[in-house]
């Protein structure tokens, strides 16, 4: 077992096009939002295995004698294993929890368990490790927060435990895994997910795991090749919304009027399929007008959705205000309230930039400047730290 210390983080995600209409089949384009969540795992020789998540407020603590002798042979050693009710009630005794544990805490404390004892059962001994967990991504707003955690776990345990190696090589400031470990960490990032949400797409954990732009329908999933780094805003307007509800809403909506529905969500499979064929074209060199046809795809999507019945007043003013300034706004996930996205232009002056987010932020919303196509699951190195990752860290 390794015994230096790991430092990993993680992407959240956004969708870029094809919200609802995924539901109905077709195309969605998943993006790497580089709003991260970042992991520190410390191995020590205290028989304890401690797990700190701040954003949530959880500090936890067990004993590595008392996990040992547990009966974990609900667990299959070397595989993840699907994690079924019964065992995720298994893992409720095994946790301690108290009965008004918060559900939020509870299946993070969950995941964490499940990954940490199946990973690392193969070991003589299950190591005393210290872990601690912070993100940037604001929780439960629908940009992949539970899977950015679900990978940063499944990447450092693999690599601690030497299931697959540490990438990292001497002058190093960061490094990613191969394809073959990459493949790994996705597979158990997904059952960690399983653990949280109970039947998850897998697009949030593989966009996590990889980076980048991924295309999703009717469950394949593959990476757009060399998309390109895209700044934005990120505004969430902090209404919260039900997506199941929205959902059913589309749904009822096109057994009421399929003739008008049916065709609604074609053309948002089109807008789709013409910005995956724009991604492609920009690779390393964007031009000006692929920027203009970002920006018509971004409000035509935007009208659709709101014909679909899923935008809010909310989301309304944020396009509103964005639009005042030249810029274009859709919402993501989910609509209703949630979260939207804004294009910000190569060139754009950044006392523009900084006017309009103040502006957002005067509507009561909270609004972040970031960039998507980010790098997926990065390991860094504990001695040339980058500021980014050097903040984070600060924040532990």
């Amino acid at each position: 077992m390794l015994s230096e210390v790991l430092l990993v983080s993680a992407p959240g995600k956004v969708i870029l096009h094809g919200e609802h209409a995924v539901v109905h089949g077709k195309v969605a384009l998943a993006v790497a939002l580089n709003l991260r969540t970042f992991l520190r795992l410390q191995p020590h020789s205290n028989g304890k295995v401690d797990l700190s998540l701040p954003n949530i407020g959880i500090k936890w603590a067990w004993d590595v004698a008392r996990l040992q002798l547990l009966d974990t042979s609900f667990l299959e050693q070397g595989d993840a294993t699907t994690p079924t009710p019964e065992l995720v009630e298994k893992l409720k005794e095994v946790a301690g929890l108290p009965d008004d544990c918060a559900v939020t805490e509870s299946l993070a404390v969950l995941a964490f368990l499940y990954l940490y004892l199946s990973i690392c059962r193969k070991q003589r001994a299950l190591p005393s490790l210290d872990i601690v967990v912070w993100s940037e991504l604001p929780h439960g707003a629908g940009l992949g927060s539970s899977a950015a955690y679900s990978v940063c776990l499944a990447a450092a345990l693999l690599t601690v435990c030497e299931e697959i190696p540490n990438p990292l090589k001497d002058g190093d400031r960061v490094n990613r895994w191969t394809k073959e470990d990459l493949e790994l960490i996705n597979n158990w990032a997904f059952q960690g997910e399983r653990v949280i949400h109970g039947n998850p797409s897998g697009v949030d954990n593989a966009v996590s795991t990889w980076g980048g732009a991924l295309r999703y329908q009717q469950g394949k999933i593959s990476s757009l090749k060399r998309p390109p780094a895209l700044q934005i805003l990120l505004t969430n307007t902090k209404v919260p919304r039900n997506t199941r509800t929205l959902v059913a809403g589309v749904r009822n909506r096109l057994l009421k009027f399929p003739e008008i529905v049916a065709p609604l969500l074609t053309s948002i499979d089109a807008i789709s399929l013409e910005c995956e064929r724009v991604l492609g074209e920009m690779g390393e060199a964007p031009a000006p007008e692929q920027y203009l046809v970002l920006e018509e795809l971004i409000d035509m999507n935007q009208h659709h959705l709101n014909a679909l019945g899923v935008g809010h007043a909310s989301l309304d003013q944020l396009c509103q205000v964005t639009r005042a300034r030249g810029l274009h706004s859709k919402l993501t996930g989910a609509g209703g309230g949630g979260c939207g996205i804004t294009l910000l232009k190569p060139g754009l002056e950044q006392p523009e930039v900084e006017a309009t987010k103040q502006a957002l932020t005067s509507c009561g919303f909270d609004c972040w400047e970031t960039s998507i196509g980010a790098p997926g699951v990065s390991i860094h190195s504990a001695t040339s730290l980058d500021s980014r990752v050097q903040q984070a860290l600060d924040g532990l």
